[in-house]
C-alpha cells in the first residue's frame, strides 16, 4: 500500500486538480500490482508547485539554474533501495512538479499529462533513470505500461 503526503503550493494546480490528495492516490490504487507493495506500508510526498520554487529546488539540489517540470528525490541509493524493501514501512522520497512547466509541456491533455508526470517521477523514486538510451527506453516502456493500467 502507498500512501502520498500532498502539499499545494501553487493554486494554480486547483484549475487541473480538483483534490490532489485524492487524484494521486486514485493513481497509485491503480497501479500494476508489482508496484503496489503488498503487505508494506510505502510514503511519499508530493509537493505541488510553481515555477519559482521548483527552479530554486533544481539549484539547490541539482545546481541547474533553470525550472523544470518534475523533480524527483529518492530517500535511498539502489543498494539501500533494495536493502530497504524488506521492511514493513518505507519512506520512498519526494516529488515536486511546477505548474508552469507541466501546463506549458501538456496544454492539450492535463488529465493525462499529470498521470504520465506522476508516473515518471514515482519511477524516480525507485532508481529508474533515463540517461542512456537504454535506460530511457526501458522506463519509458515501464511508464506507459503503467499508464495503461491506471488508464483502464
Amino acid at each position: 500500500m502507498i500512501e502520498a503526503e500532498v502539499l499545494v503550493e501553487a493554486k494554480d494546480w486547483k484549475k487541473i486538480i480538483r483534490n490532489p490528495k485524492r487524484q494521486i492516490s486514485n493513481i497509485l490504487n491503480k497501479f500494476p500490482n508489482n508496484f503496489k507493495f503488498f503487505y508494506k506500508k510505502v510514503y511519499i510526498s508530493v509537493l505541488l508547485t510553481n515555477n519559482k520554487q521548483i527552479k530554486l529546488l533544481n539549484y539547490k539540489f541539482r545546481k541547474k539554474n533553470k525550472g523544470t517540470d518534475i523533480l524527483s528525490f529518492p530517500n535511498f541509493t539502489e543498494k539501500e533501495l533494495k536493502k530497504n524493501l524488506k521492511n514493513k514501512k518505507i519512506y520512498l522520497g519526494d516529488i515536486a512538479i511546477s505548474y508552469e512547466e507541466f501546463s506549458k509541456k501538456n496544454k492539450k491533455d492535463l488529465p493525462n499529462g499529470f498521470i504520465k508526470i506522476f508516473i515518471h517521477g514515482f519511477l524516480h523514486l525507485l532508481k529508474f533513470d533515463h540517461k542512456s538510451n537504454k535506460d530511457f527506453e526501458r522506463m519509458n516502456a515501464i511508464e506507459n505500461k503503467i499508464f495503461q493500467k491506471v488508464k483502464g
